[in-house]
C-alpha cells in the first residue's frame, strides 16, 4: 500500500497544525534527535508514535490538550509530525497498524541494545574508565562483542 505523505514539520502548537486538514488518515510523531548544524548536515528523528484517525486536524490538534500523553513532550522537545490523508477505512487501519508494529519492533531492538546490564560490560571497558560506563558505551561494547562472536564462527 502506497501513501502520499506530507514533509515533516514542527509540531510547537495547536496554531501550527492549521493547515493540516479535516480528513482522516495516519500521522507520525517524531522528536528530533540530531539537530540540522550547517548546510551539509541533516536532521535525525526519532518516531515515538503513530496513530490513525477520522480527522487529522482535529487530533493532531488534541495533542496539545490538557490529559494528552504528549502535551509536555511536545512543548518541551522539538517534535516534528507528518501525515497522510488515506479515506478508505480499512486501509488507514492496516497502515496504521503495520507502523504500530515496526515501531514495536524497532523498540525491542533498541532496548536489547541499551538495557545492558553493567555487569555484562567486559572488565578491560571498565577499568579503562574513571567513571563506570554509560548506557551509550555499554550498547556499543555488546554490539561490538556480538560482531566479534558472529565473525569467528
Amino acid at each position: 500500500m502506497e501513501m502520499n505523505w506530507s514533509r515533516w514539520f514542527r509540531c510547537e502548537s495547536s496554531f501550527g497544525l492549521l493547515l493540516v486538514p479535516n480528513q482522516p488518515g495516519v500521522y507520525a510523531l517524531a522528536e528530533e534527535i540530531v539537530p540540522v548544524e550547517g548546510p551539509s548536515s541533516r536532521r535525525m528523528l526519532a518516531v515515538f508514535d503513530v496513530d490513525e484517525t477520522e480527522d487529522l486536524s482535529r487530533s493532531l490538534s488534541r495533542l496539545f490538550a490538557l490529559g494528552s500523553p504528549w502535551r509536555e513532550k511536545l512543548g518541551t522537545t522539538n517534535c516534528f509530525v507528518r501525515y497522510a490523508v488515506t479515506a478508505d477505512g480499512e486501509s488507514r487501519r492496516a497502515a496504521a497498524g503495520a507502523l504500530k508494529r515496526w515501531l514495536h519492533s524497532q523498540r525491542d531492538v533498541a532496548a536489547q541494545i541499551f538495557d545492558t546490564p553493567t555487569a555484562a560490560v567486559p572488565a578491560v571497558a571498565a577499568s579503562s574508565h574513571r567513571e563506570p560506563a554509560t548506557v551509550a558505551e555499554r550498547a556499543v561494547d555488546r554490539v561490538t562483542r556480538e560482531l566479534a562472536a558472529s565473525a569467528g564462527r
